[in-house]
């Protein structure tokens, strides 16, 4: 059997010659006897059927679950790990070679097809994630001025066709993984499947398939879909580890005993999220009010009521090493592989 995306292309391909070809071809040539105006009207209708099926296919992809263009990062976090810089560079604009944190996965967005992506910042100006993202035109004109255009492409941080939203949080009022999304969701009136990013790590994988692509390769229509990073199993203790069964997850176990780890996949909180789980998060965190010092409002409990309601979560494998920068010693390495070292 041919794979699903293959079978979606072979249907929507009979689908649009027995509508735009057969039917027509057939009445047409009963009056067209002449067999030039048959080539004609048949290569007519075929550019015209090419045409609807090029729009319709790009909507499918892998396992024919329609292109995800919204993605949503959270950056509004203090960095309390990363003081005292902190109080001057935003976390998520920490630099790893000659770019910040923060744009390794934006860039990896971008390549997966991503257009619009909502970033949740905090309400202390300037805000250094807005300046970089926008058009410095007197930088622009400087470069020109001095001939060196070919820096220009250097200096513009986002294709034309791709857009930032900025959704301000307070880093003083509910707290959590779970709020930014529901914040976002609420504000935008979003009801599609999005990607769902943090801020300070990424995926290194240059050359291969990143992590927004090894997501959407893996979630099927109307399922969500988490990364899972396989480590040694002599470091799961530091992390959530990923119990999956047939390739969906089944739960998260937080911080386990080697011998008690149910996997050596980590969650890195890199996600694809349904309309359906998207609302179970903005109701969880508008009907709970844990107060903002006494718990974190996490998406992994949304997540798991998803999942005992019947909701699929698949787990998404991925060759890129993992790359932390919320620790000073995360943050060196980081750099040490970025550039090589």
């Amino acid at each position: 059997m041919a794979p699903q995306g293959v079978q979606n292309y072979n249907c929507l391909t009979k689908g649009v010659h027995n509508r735009f070809l057969t039917v027509p071809y057939l009445l047409w040539t009963k009056w067209l006897k002449n067999l030039r105006s048959r080539i004609v009207v048949l290569l007519f209708y075929y550019t015209i059927a090419e045409m609807i099926l090029v729009e319709k296919s790009e909507l499918v992809c892998y396992n024919g679950c329609i292109m995800i263009t919204k993605a949503i990062i959270p950056v509004a976090g203090w960095g309390t790990r990363r003081l005292p810089i902190t109080k001057i560079i935003e976390k998520s604009m920490l630099p790893v070679g000659n770019r910040p944190l923060v744009d390794y996965s934006v860039q990896d967005l971008i390549k997966a097809g991503v257009k619009d992506i909502y970033m949740v910042i905090s309400n202390v100006e300037p805000c250094q994630v807005q300046e970089f993202y926008k058009d410095n035109l007197a930088l622009n004109q400087y470069l020109i001025d001095r001939g060196k255009e070919d820096r220009l492409k250097l200096a513009k941080t986002l294709p034309d066709d791709v857009t930032i939203h900025y959704t301000v949080q307070d880093p003083a009022a509910k707290y959590g993984t779970a709020v930014p999304i529901a914040m976002v969701v609420e504000e935008y009136n979003i009801d599609e499947p999005v990607l769902v990013f943090m801020g300070d790590d990424f995926i290194w994988n240059p050359g291969g398939e990143n992590a927004a692509e090894a997501l959407i390769k893996a979630a099927g229509e109307n399922e969500s879909a988490i990364l899972g990073v396989e480590i040694p199993l002599e470091k799961v203790e530091k992390y959530g580890v990923l119990a999956e069964e047939d390739g969906k997850l089944t739960h998260v176990v937080e911080k386990p005993k080697p011998e008690e780890a149910p996997s050596n996949l980590i969650n890195v909180s890199k996600y694809i999220m349904t309309p359906d789980l998207l609302q179970r998060i903005v109701k969880y965190v508008n009907e709970n009010d844990f107060g903002p010092l006494d718990q974190e409002y996490m998406v992994t409990d949304p997540i798991d009521a998803y999942i005992k309601d019947g909701g699929v979560m698949r787990v998404a494998p991925t060759t890129g090493e993992y790359l932390d920068g919320g620790s000073v010693e995360g943050w060196l390495h980081a750099n040490n592989v970025v550039c090589g070292n």
